[in-house]
């Protein structure tokens, strides 16, 4: 399934994405068992769509692509790199991603999410699934030199609108094989396969929920291919991962 979170006339529901652009409204909450898909359903073109979950936080997984590795000229590393967004930053599907004022170099980062769906703790990378509701496109928007300028990564990674997500998720989805691209006012900057992470989902998991508790709804973004690079004011990006969509936003001064 696709599921989408979307508001309509005022009020926020949970939905079902169906081939001809139709939502079938869900009854309940998608992170409880017992949820039901209804026959009533509305227009895609009648709603707006929201990120389709929110995150408690958003756990970051860096350099976890071989290509982006040796692009980088860098040793792969020998366990997962975490860092986290915050909650704040999150962002939706055609939603502005704002240009901070104390940046001069803002970049894009292509991913896939993995959605958490129930509380994850300890959890062993045999079990991962059982915790998974499914994936989503997500954006690791970073502000590279004050990355780079504080020798860590909160500042230029945590801003406000840093997060976009969406536009659904997909409970059906083979993550380690998977087409991920980002294009740039139509230019294809990223492109790569799922099949290059060095960490696999299973083992992400793991890792994260032995130092944090995850909770329904979390993300983690598991890396971002090669092909980083700069975006400007008045930029459209677009992040697409077969299976799940496109995630389209816009560059406006923060």
């Amino acid at each position: 399934m696709k599921l989408v979170r979307y508001e309509s006339n005022g009020k926020i529901n949970f939905g079902v994405l169906a081939a001809d652009d139709q939502i079938n409204i869900i009854e309940g909450n998608i992170f409880c068992d017992d949820y039901v898909v209804s026959d009533k359903y509305v227009s895609l073109n009648d709603v707006k769509l929201l990120s389709p979950c929110q995150p408690s936080k958003a756990v970051c997984i860096g350099l976890n692509y071989h290509d982006h590795a040796k692009e980088m000229n860098l040793e792969l590393p020998a366990e997962p790199l975490i860092f986290l967004k915050p909650s704040s930053a999150l962002n939706h599907p055609g939603g502005a991603i704002e240009y901070p004022a104390i940046s001069q170099n803002l970049h894009y980062e292509a991913e896939l999410a993995i959605v958490i769906k129930k509380p994850a703790r300890k959890v062993a990378a045999e079990d991962a699934n059982q915790y998974i509701l499914g994936y989503t496109c997500a954006n690791d928007v970073t502000a590279r030199d004050l990355q780079l300028h504080d020798g860590q990564w909160t500042r230029g990674k945590s801003f406000d609108t840093f997060l976009p997500l969406g536009p659904c998720i997909n409970t059906d989805l083979d993550p380690h094989n998977t087409n991920i691209k980002l294009y740039l006012n139509g230019e294809v900057k990223q492109s790569s396969n799922t099949s290059n992470l060095i960490f696999k989902v299973p083992e992400l998991l793991a890792f994260v929920s032995q130092v944090m508790t995850l909770y329904p709804g979390d993300v983690i973004l598991t890396g971002t291919t090669s092909g980083v690079g700069p975006m400007q004011v008045g930029d459209t990006v677009i992040v697409e991962v077969e299976g799940i969509g496109r995630l389209h936003n816009t560059v406006v001064k923060g």
